[in-house]
């Protein structure tokens, strides 16, 4: 017998001895009687219906679903930045923090927006997308100042945080009047941050990309109803997609697999490959535009590494930014024309699903950015075979 269950049959044991069944003084138990015998029926079991791992949790699977997906993992760096400032900051808390995600609503209780830094340690909770006061959110406002309406319910938790940072109207204020092609060490890389599915879906209704003028741009791609929705093709707790959801439509449930279009817009040719592989190549091929922009126009060489401020001075070319006393120098002559071009780049690589999320957007800001460059460059579009 246990420890605990002895003390405890002792203890009931006592009890008992003080008052019988007819509020009488109990009798003391006869000399040589073995106490722990005596009360052998008042032991606790050893197990039974008061063991937590026996107790039945509807909600057990989807709750295991969320503990190994991205959104619960403390260890990540979306989580763990600010741990040696110990609070994470009023601008991140939203995103970063379940309890910043509710403060920003107002979902706390308090106004709405983040009064102040929130402490570290905070994940996508489940407070986050089953708080009751999210069918209250109608819309978001967006980077881009535009103001979107959402479906009550979660999507409201999914449009708040993937849609960046900035916007295209940001390159706009940055470049101001400025030449297009004279190095400006003012200017600074526009960020649009990370995860952007949101931004990316809505096109140019939210017009998160720089839009060129005079240029026109696919809007919200709707997919195919009543695929309308993140949850419609993301578990929403695993965030995986279903491959089943694409079966649906499309001959194979491998998105990396589909193919949207019959064009080819990377100018190989082949449309039998889904269609990521063309965004790839296009987007390979900005970046390399994009460099060679920055010997011949901009005059000092440029690299991305996939660290902030991402793009580098490279003076010597070596595919790796120059580090004076072991730091490295952060790219210092954009001109607005490069600005524009790189943050495009950098819009769409933040979003590893763009070829799902919205194809044709994704196809035109990359043709677009290639062809503002080409001018200055005298590279002939025909010639380079690609498709908007």
């Amino acid at each position: 017998m246990s420890r605990i269950y002895f003390v405890f049959a002792l203890t009931l044991f006592a009890i008992l001895t003080i008052v019988n069944s007819n509020g009488a003084q109990a009798q003391e138990p006869a000399a040589g009687d073995d106490p722990v015998e005596a009360l052998e029926l008042y032991v606790m079991p050893q197990s039974g219906p008061f063991r937590p791992d026996q107790i039945s949790v509807p909600q057990q699977d989807m709750i295991t679903a969320w503990a190994r997906s991205a959104h619960a993992d403390a260890t990540a760096e979306a989580f763990t930045h600010w741990d040696g400032e110990g609070e994470v900051p009023v601008a991140c808390a939203r995103c970063h923090s379940g309890a910043g995600f509710r403060s920003f609503h107002g979902l706390d209780g308090s106004a709405p927006g983040v009064d102040g830094p929130v402490p570290v340690g905070g994940v996508v909770d489940c407070d986050t997308c089953h708080n009751p006061g999210l069918g209250e959110i109608a819309a978001i406002m967006l980077p881009s100042g535009i103001e979107h309406p959402v479906k009550p319910g979660v999507e409201a938790a999914c449009m708040t945080c993937h849609i960046g940072r900035e916007a295209g109207a940001s390159v706009t204020k940055a470049v101001a009047d400025k030449a297009d092609d004279a190095p400006d060490d003012s200017l600074n890389f526009v960020n649009p941050h990370y995860a952007l599915a949101g931004a990316t879906r809505l096109g140019s209704v939210g017009a998160g990309g720089y839009q060129y003028p005079g240029k026109t741009y696919s809007g919200r791609f709707f997919h195919a109803r009543p695929l309308d929705d993140c949850v419609s093709c993301h578990n929403p707790h695993t965030l995986d997609v279903s491959e089943a959801i694409c079966l649906t439509c499309h001959e194979n449930g491998s998105p990396d697999a589909i193919r949207i279009s019959s064009i080819s817009f990377d100018g190989s040719g082949n449309v039998s490959k889904g269609i990521r592989t063309d965004i790839d190549a296009n987007a390979a091929l900005l970046l390399r535009t994009i460099q060679d922009y920055a010997v011949k126009v901009a005059g000092t060489p440029i690299v991305f590494e996939p660290s902030y401020p991402y793009f580098f001075v490279d003076a010597d070319q070596d595919g790796r930014g120059d580090r004076i006393d072991g730091a490295p120098q952060k790219y210092n002559a954009w001109t607005p024309r490069m600005l524009k071009a790189a943050y495009n780049w950098k819009f769409i690589n933040a979003d590893p699903g763009a070829f799902a999320h919205n194809p044709h957007y994704t196809l035109e800001l990359l043709y677009d950015s290639v062809e503002d460059l080409a001018g200055p460059l005298n590279l002939d579009m025909a010639e380079l075979g690609i498709a908007r």
